[in-house]
């Protein structure tokens, strides 16, 4: 009934709706005493120390906190008090009264005086439009809303574990201070999108042709070429620590993200089972990676390749009837892509503190319209219809999702977390059968973030972005004979593709310039030059003549010849016919002499051949 009430114009239209008992308990607030019991009697007593010099005294005596629910009511929500927004803002909710351990016997503070409703203890109140008008007067603006920062991400997280041990029997509890990682990830975005973009041409990214989703051999081989891994290493896994209680494995994260991304971002195209390289993929190999990576961002905001959400496993019903009642994902993410838009670039945010400043300022999105169709271990306990904190278990797992796998995989936001499963306990944990659960979702450990400059760009916060200054620690010693020793550490994933796309190994630290080898890969599509530029800048002297002079002949050889598309083969009963053929202006455009009587025409100008060639007085039987 609360939601059909109109916003109230005056206080009598408020206090209209209290029973006689409300209107009592509301009257020993006020330092008056009744002139009659009837309920008229009771709102008119009210109503007159609800105004002038009475109601700013009345104001005067609130806390700060129930002084700032009245200013955001008066100035930010219209006369509305929105508990959630308001919670979120200040970290409290405004004192509204006492009340016993049942719940009957309720004492109202003297908030409620300025705050009215179908009934004293409703949840939607008002503050009278005549009241908004005079409070407006003297009652200062709130604070602004702000979103918290810091120069640096937490060091520690302070962790209550609580599990049973089955060998002694006995349920163990513990307190430990858990490492937080800090990942950068602006300057590995760039360079896994090229190991990423090599490993598709090689031809050995295989994703299923109906989800489009990556082989768990398609995840190990992206994981192998990512220089920076991926953001949880095998150590991590609890079942390698003796000292913790078994969990679940975490999974792949950016080896996943990266083929969904590409393929969002139609830089890839699938052919049976395998991914390969489209004409945009190609350019992108040899691109400016900040500008490609914006292109990706930009286009994964309205792909419907995948929602998200499919990447917490642990809700169930997405692919049954709880499919109908999930909202567009291009609208969520636009939400969340402006939220970030509003964060500090450079600097460190808490993940709990975004989610505040989402509810706060009403930036928050819907994933779903009908949660009662989604459920966790078990539908008839687990399903998460108009439950508390359904907010934190669907959209904040969908804001971390998005977060951790794709913006941060793609050098938008370097972030600080934990293993999923030393992450505090949330809401999910109070729903039947969630004790087998090790966590809600793999991207529960997310605890901070901090907006690049590259995410800057990306957002199109800053015009243009100026890529940090890369430092190979890989040396190389090019020698005259066309030999490629390596003299200091290790290759990266990357740069070790690019050697066996254009080089043969001959021994573990040295490979040969071979021309074939090289010419092959100019013929798939590989840059010679951009290989001539890596060893340029790997190599701890000038590179020498003889090398020179290699890539300079094979760049020649493999420039040299030009596929033109297809052609026809035509051959005429003379010599003098193909030459008049090959010279007539009706003609000449659209084929070329080859030999005494053979023409050839290019299979794209036919039409335009035969209708030359019927002016001229001939014609072409079809083949």
């Amino acid at each position: 009934m609360a939601d059909a009430v109109p916003l109230l114009k005056t206080v009598a239209d408020g206090l209209a709706f209290h029973t006689v008992d409300e209107l009592k308990k509301l009257l020993n607030l006020l330092p008056i005493q009744p002139s009659g019991t009837r309920k008229a009697e009771l709102i008119d007593a009210i109503s007159t120390q609800l105004t002038g010099k009475s109601l700013k005294t009345l104001w005067k005596s609130l806390d700060d906190i129930q002084q700032a629910a009245v200013a955001e009511a008066v100035h930010n929500t219209h006369g509305h008090h929105d508990g959630e927004a308001f919670l979120a803002k200040y970290g409290q909710a405004p004192d509204w009264g006492s009340r016993d351990t049942y719940s009957y016997a309720r004492e109202p503070s003297k908030l409620r005086l300025f705050f009215l409703s179908t009934g004293m203890y409703s949840r939607v109140v008002y503050l009278p439009v005549e009241m908004q008008a005079e409070l407006k007067a003297y009652v200062p603006k709130p604070k602004a809303l702000a979103l918290d920062r810091s120069d640096q991400p937490p060091e520690e997280l302070t962790v209550e574990r609580r599990y049973y041990d089955f060998e002694r029997r006995t349920l163990i509890q513990e307190t430990v201070e858990v490492p937080i990682t800090a990942y950068e990830t602006e300057r590995l975005a760039q360079q896994e999108l090229a190991a990423v973009l090599r490993l598709v041409h090689l031809g050995r990214v295989s994703v299923s042709d109906k989800t489009y989703m990556p082989t768990k051999a398609t995840l190990k081989a992206i994981a192998e070429v990512l220089p920076g891994g991926d953001y949880y290493a095998e150590a991590d896994d609890p079942e390698t620590d003796q000292n913790r209680p078994p969990s679940d494995p975490i999974g792949a994260i950016k080896p996943f993200a990266w083929p969904m991304l590409l393929q969002a971002a139609k830089l890839v195209t699938l052919e049976g089972k395998k991914l390969k390289l489209t004409k945009a993929g190609q350019k992108a190999l040899t691109a400016d990676p900040a500008k490609t990576i914006q292109s990706i961002w930009k286009k994964w905001l309205k792909t419907t390749l995948l929602d998200e959400l499919r990447r917490v496993d642990s809700i169930k019903g997405q692919t049954g009837k709880g499919k109908r009642g999930l909202t567009a994902v291009s609208s969520r993410r636009g939400e969340i892509a402006t939220a970030l838009t509003q964060c500090p670039v450079g600097q460190w945010v808490l993940f709990k503190d975004l989610e505040r400043f989402l509810i706060a300022s009403h930036q928050t999105f819907t994933v779903s319209r009908n949660p009662e169709n989604l459920y966790i271990s078990e539908p008839g306990y687990g399903n998460l219809y108009d439950t508390v904190g359904v907010w934190s278990i669907l959209e904040g797992s969908y804001l971390r999702c998005l977060l951790f796998e794709y913006a941060a995989t793609l050098g938008l936001l370097d972030i600080a977390f934990v293993p999923p499963y030393d992450a505090p306990g949330g809401d999910w944990q109070s729903f039947w059968g969630a004790d087998d659960l090790s966590f809600l979702s793999r991207y529960d450990g997310l605890t901070a973030f901090r907006l690049t400059p590259l995410g800057a760009f990306c957002l199109e916060l800053t015009p243009d972005y100026d890529a940090p200054e890369i430092t190979a620690d890989t040396t190389l010693r090019v020698l005259p004979n066309l030999d490629i020793v390596l003299m200091g550490a290790p290759l990266q994933p990357a740069e070790r593709l690019m050697m066996d796309t254009f080089t043969l190994q001959t021994s573990d630290a040295v490979w040969k310039l071979d021309r074939d080898q090289a010419l092959k890969a100019t013929a798939e599509g590989h840059d010679l030059k951009a290989f001539q530029t890596f060893l340029t800048e790997a190599s701890a002297d000038a590179l020498p003549q003889p090398v020179k002079q290699f890539f300079k002949d094979c760049l020649s050889r493999s420039t040299s010849l030009q596929d033109r598309g297809l052609a026809r083969l035509i051959e005429c009963k003379e010599a003098s016919l193909a030459t008049l053929i090959a010279n007539d202006s009706r003609t000449k455009k659209y084929c070329y002499l080859a030999g005494d009587r053979h023409l050839v025409m290019p299979t794209d100008q036919e039409t335009r051949f035969r209708s030359g060639l019927r002016k001229l007085g001939y014609s072409l039987p079809l083949s």
